[in-house]
Order: structure tokens, then sequence, then C-alpha cells
């Protein structure tokens, strides 16, 4: 039975989110830029040690994870290789 002292429910998240990238994991797009594109690529278009000097994808992770302009450059070059294949 409902208590009439709380207020309802606030509904979950919708069905089409406004954010493009809800759902997808850092992970998935650090992993899908480095197999399009390579770490070389990532490193001349992206100048961090993460990407230059011996990169994997836990170093790029953590330094992606705590430097938010790095992260958004990613994510921006992401979304812009999405909407170049969806759009030819």
């Amino acid at each position: 039975m409902p208590n009439p002292d709380r207020p309802p429910p606030v509904p979950g998240p919708s069905e089409n989110p406004r954010d493009p990238l809800h759902g997808i994991t850092l992970e998935t797009i650090l992993r899908s830029l480095v197999d399009r594109h390579g770490w070389a690529a990532m490193g001349a278009r992206i100048p961090v040690r993460c990407f230059l000097f011996d990169p994997s994808i836990s170093s790029s992770l953590k330094f992606l994870r705590r430097t938010p302009w790095a992260r958004e450059k990613v994510e921006n070059w992401y979304l812009d290789d999405q909407w170049r294949d969806r759009n030819g």
C-alpha cells in the first residue's frame, strides 16, 4: 500500500536517452578506437603519454577517468566515428 506521506517514485531512465554514450563504457570506446585507428594515430590526435609511450588499455583507462579534458576528446572522436559510419 502506498504511503501518502511519500512522493511518488521517480521514473527510471527513458528508453531513448539523450546522451548518445548512454550504456557504452569507456573501455568499449577505447577498444573501438584502438582497433580502428591504432595507438600511433591516437597518440598523434590526442598527444598524451598513455597513448604515446608503452600504451595499454589499462593505463589509458586510468588516465582518462582522471582527466576530463582527455576523456572528452576520446568520447567525441568515438561519436564522430559512429556518425561517419552511419552517414557514409
